[in-house]
């Protein structure tokens, strides 16, 4: 008799996105094939599948335990997900090498399907980290008595949503600060910076608007930045270690003394970059923006704005505040598609009040049914007279605009 031979086990998924990755979120199910090609009829004590997902993190120090003596310290935590086992062919026997119960494979290409169901509970998203990493994935695994088992792993991605249309993400971020220069017994006027960006919550393409002014009163030539952080942090037996990556930044145009530069919605785009990690006890990736004057020959003058960067983008119609102002921002642009652009003037007092109203209006009234209802009489004529005055004309110019004002101090003369 002459054994068969396995020529491929391969794991192929259902889910499959435009980039034929299989992605899911918590309480999604998660279903595919194990695919087997065999030569020759096999028998097999069973054909199962182990699918897991867990966060872990890894690293080591250095020790001095005596100026002769150094040890390394590891450093590993883990957090399980879930763990889900199945058997697709035969059975789970404790003799691998037992003829007892096998199943028979003919020659060919087979197909088991297999299902499992992730957990309602929010999961990490998938990641990997200088020092840890979170994964997610489904090995098979083919038992043959007096043979080696075959094995093949193959990880999925999971993403736990964050939508950036919600008010925490929606708000504005904005920060000022200053710096004064000094040298020896001689101080040089301040440079100051301020910055704001109109959302805390983006999504890996969008360009984030910069909006700043830095103002350079010092003796020294400056140049504005900005920049994106990636923050990632680890977590194991009471430590922590911390990696800070550098993920886009932009230079600005070098400001000399006495000058000020504005940024009216400078854009910075983000890269494919990995979402915000917030909710993994062991692992938080977080963002943000670094806004920041390059001093030569002093430390820099920087603002630090929090960043999210989620995995549901804005919605075309998004409020930058709240839910509630998101639904008033939809209503107004449903209205802006009739109302003109240009706003018709009122109608003229003629086409509402008539002369034969207005005069009526005007008809003496007795003294004494005015003071039976309360009212003098010359008072009472007034309050008529006054309902049908004509409204002020129209315009569309404001007669006394408001006169702009400066009063921010300029930089001191040199």
């Amino acid at each position: 008799m002459v054994l068969g031979k396995v020529k491929s086990l391969t794991i192929s998924f259902d889910c499959l996105n435009d980039s034929n990755v299989p992605v899911y979120s918590s309480g999604d199910t998660v279903s595919g094939r194990v695919n087997l090609e065999v030569t020759g009829e096999i028998r097999v004590k069973s054909l199962k599948i182990h699918a897991r997902g867990h966060a872990k993190v890894r690293w080591t120090e250095s020790r001095n335990a005596g100026s002769n003596t150094a040890y390394t310290q590891n450093y590993t935590e883990e957090v399980e997900y879930f763990n889900h086992k199945d058997i697709l062919v035969g059975h789970e026997r404790d003799d691998d090498n037992s003829e007892e119960g096998l199943h028979t494979i003919h020659s060919g290409r087979h197909e088991y399907a297999f299902s499992f169901e992730l957990p309602q509970t929010p999961l990490a998203t998938s990641f990997e980290g200088r020092h840890g990493s979170v994964r997610y994935w489904v090995k098979a695994e083919l038992h043959r008595p007096w043979f080696l088992p075959v094995k093949l792993k193959k990880e999925f991605t999971v993403f736990e949503h964050i939508d950036i249309n919600t008010p925490s993400l929606l708000s504005p971020q904005a920060g000022t600060k200053e710096k004064t220069l000094c040298c020896w017994f001689c101080t040089s006027g301040p440079i100051s910076l301020s910055a704001k960006i109109e959302r805390k919550g983006y999504t890996p393409g969008e360009s984030i608007q910069i909006f700043a002014e830095i103002e350079n009163c010092s003796s020294r030539v400056v140049v504005p930045k900005a920049a994106i952080y990636q923050t990632q942090a680890f977590y194991a037996k009471g430590k922590m270690k911390e990696v800070k990556q550098l993920v886009a930044n932009l230079r600005g145009d070098s400001l000399s003394s006495g000058k000020t530069e504005t940024w009216n919605g400078k854009q910075l785009k983000i890269p494919p970059v990995s979402p915000s990690i917030l909710d993994c006890s062991i692992i938080r990736v977080e963002y943000s923006l670094m806004v920041y004057v390059d001093i030569p020959g002093a430390m820099d003058l920087f603002l630090n704005l929090p960043l999210v960067i989620g995995t549901i983008p804005l919605h075309p119609f998004g409020s930058r505040t709240s839910s509630v102002s998101s639904q008033c921002s939809m209503n107004m642009t449903w209205l802006g598609l009739t109302l003109p652009e240009r706003p018709e003037a009122p109608p003229s007092y003629a086409e509402v009040v008539t002369e034969e109203q207005r005069q009526s209006s005007l008809a003496p009234v007795g003294a004494c049914d005015d003071f039976e209802r309360g009212l003098p009489g010359p008072l009472f004529a007034y309050i008529q007279e006054f309902r049908f005055l004509p409204p002020p004309l129209y315009s569309e110019i404001d007669p006394n605009p408001d006169q702009p004002t400066d009063d921010r101090p300029s930089c001191p003369s040199r």
